[in-house]
């Protein structure tokens, strides 16, 4: 045999008399002579029949297991989990969310480490799949392609999820009747793919494709069609070069590509879930990315995208245009993006965006730097005597710049979504959910639902909310989230009562409550820690782990 090839972990597992067990029980799952000389890559799939984001992911897996053999490489398909933030929502459920991105990101770790593969696909659909997939690749450090699942396409009348989350706060404030929720239930979800705004899911994918870990347009794709099942095929191959390259994902994740992932992200109107999530794959890449860099960045790249949750237009119409690479390539003529990263086609980001043809003149979703829709980031960072560490809000100036209000405090979410659909919460509250954290969940749930209530009701320009939590990419108004340190460590969130009085500035980027440091201090001294949601598995391990949201909410 051979010697080993420093780029070959597959052959420390195949190669030699040693390893005569390993080429047996290979050869049961379908291993002939010629695929041991050949390059291992793994096809992580998060196919599962829970939720339409993953239903079609099984597909196209096999797509990219074709594309991989195709180029010489042997592929190995495998599965790792998901769950469904739509379904989970508003439920004891959603605590598990942002728990199983961690899942996902060791799980695909231990396979491709356990295994010996050489490289491998990574396939994604879902909120947390696309991070944790990109987590796994940025800590293994093997040559790997990222693709997406697609999004979903329309339902009738141009619905989605969200469209249904704000009927239920119509039906609670007496404008949409019974027969009109069940019609909208019905008809929003048509079929395969992820959520159809610049949600969480669309976010990510094009942060990821940003980052160089994505072939060109492989964010911007429909779920069904020929066009996602070449992206996978194409993506097979595209590791197999990576890997006769020696191009490792730790090549092209570096400070600059992260850079351009944020800078993405804000000409888009992406979602405040981009923010926890690019922190925690930079950790992971062992790249120094902080809230403050989404500051900096933030002050000098405009909002672009007329996008929903707070914009017009689906995410399947801005493929209808042309996707992100025109986006991309103007950003680049702007100067607002590193050319020079490398990326997995092995060439640079200006040399896979040399020849993109821009958006149609007569377009209305991506605005031009003359008339953008917001001059700086929609994504506000905030400090003060309610977030010290850092909050992040999503602020698009439809809400307007600033906010002063009451407190109506609630400890956990369901107990502010019955408030605000019993009529409780009015014009000139500041809705506070607290132990909502990755601490206190455990799992720093997403509050669509209060905010679809809030929006539902028409309250949306009229009151404020803000968390420990996150947000769904699906939510708007005028929400701050991630408040650290959270309130089960005793963060200055946990002190708030009733009445008080809280200034939110997005222009100040600040978020104080009017309340004297000796009062917080009287409060300090009477507040005890609340208990754990629950003492045994998967969430009192996440609980025990975890780290501040201002650092990724990361475990590792």
């Amino acid at each position: 045999m051979k010697k080993h090839d420093p780029r070959r972990y597959s052959s420390l597992v195949v190669d030699g008399a040693k390893q005569s067990p390993s080429r047996a029980m290979l050869r049961a799952v379908g291993f002939k002579d010629a695929d041991f000389k050949k390059p291992q890559i793994g096809i992580a799939s998060t196919w599962a029949n829970l939720t339409p984001c993953n239903m079609h992911i099984g597909d196209l897996a096999s797509e990219a297991e074709r594309g991989a053999n195709a180029a010489g490489g042997k592929g190995v398909l495998f599965n790792t989990i998901t769950v469904s933030d739509g379904i989970s929502m508003g439920s004891p459920g959603m605590r598990y969310s942002l728990v199983s991105r961690e899942v996902i990101a060791d799980s695909i770790e231990t396979v491709v480490g356990g295994e010996g593969f050489d490289g491998f696909v990574a396939i994604g659909g879902c909120d947390k799949n696309i991070p944790g997939c990109a987590i796994a690749i940025a800590r293994l450090d093997r040559p790997a392609v990222f693709v997406y699942g697609g999004t979903i396409r329309p339902g009738a009348k141009r619905r989605d999820i969200i469209s249904v989350f704000e009927a239920v706060g119509g039906h609670a404030a007496g404008k949409v009747s019974e027969a009109e929720l069940l019609e909208v239930e019905r008809t929003a979800i048509p079929g395969p793919g992820s959520c159809g705004g610049m949600y969480t899911a669309n976010t990510m994918a094009s942060a990821v494709e940003a980052l160089g870990l994505s072939l060109p347009d492989s964010s911007a794709q429909e779920a069904i069609g020929d066009r996602k099942r070449e992206d996978c095929r194409r993506a097979g191959e595209a590791v197999v070069k990576l890997v006769n390259a020696g191009i490792r994902p730790r090549d092209i994740l570096t400070r600059k590509a992260f850079e351009n992932a944020i800078t993405v992200t804000i000409a888009l109107s992406g979602s405040t879930n981009a923010v926890l999530h690019l922190l925690a794959i930079a950790r992971a890449a062992g790249v120094k990315l902080t809230l403050d860099d989404f500051t900096r960045i933030g002050k000098r790249v405009p909002v672009l995208a007329d996008m929903r949750p707070s914009g017009q237009y689906s995410m399947s119409e801005l493929i209808a245009i042309g996707g992100i690479q025109p986006l991309m390539k103007r950003l680049l003529d702007h100067g607002l993006l590193h050319g020079d990263c490398l990326t997995v086609t092995g060439r640079t980001v200006a040399e896979n965006l040399r020849g993109v043809r821009d958006y149609p003149a007569d377009q209305k979703i991506i605005r031009s730097f003359d008339a953008p829709i917001k001059k700086d980031s929609h994504l506000v960072v905030m400090r003060g005597n309610v977030a010290p560490d850092g909050a992040v809000a999503k602020i698009s100036g439809k809400e307007g710049l600033s906010f002063e209000g009451r407190a109506r405090v609630f400890d956990g979410e369901e107990a502010a979504t019955r408030a605000i659909l019993g009529g409780k919460v009015k014009a000139g509250d500041v809705v506070v959910i607290r132990y909502e954290g990755p601490v206190g969940g455990p799992g720093m749930r997403e509050m669509l639902s209060p905010t679809g209530a809030i929006m539902g009701r028409g309250l949306g320009d009229k009151v404020a909310l803000i968390t420990d939590g996150r947000f769904s990419g699906g939510s708007h108004g005028f929400v701050v989230g991630h408040i650290a340190p959270e309130a089960a460590l005793g963060g200055p969130i946990a002190l708030l009562r009733d009445g008080d009085r809280l200034t939110i500035d997005a222009r100040k980027r600040s978020i104080d409550m009017a309340v004297s440091a000796t009062e917080l201090r009287a409060r300090q001294k009477k507040w005890r820690a609340p208990k754990p949601y629950t003492n045994r598995g998967v969430l009192a391990k996440y609980a025990r782990l975890v780290s501040s949201a201002s650092e990724g909410a990361v475990t590792d």
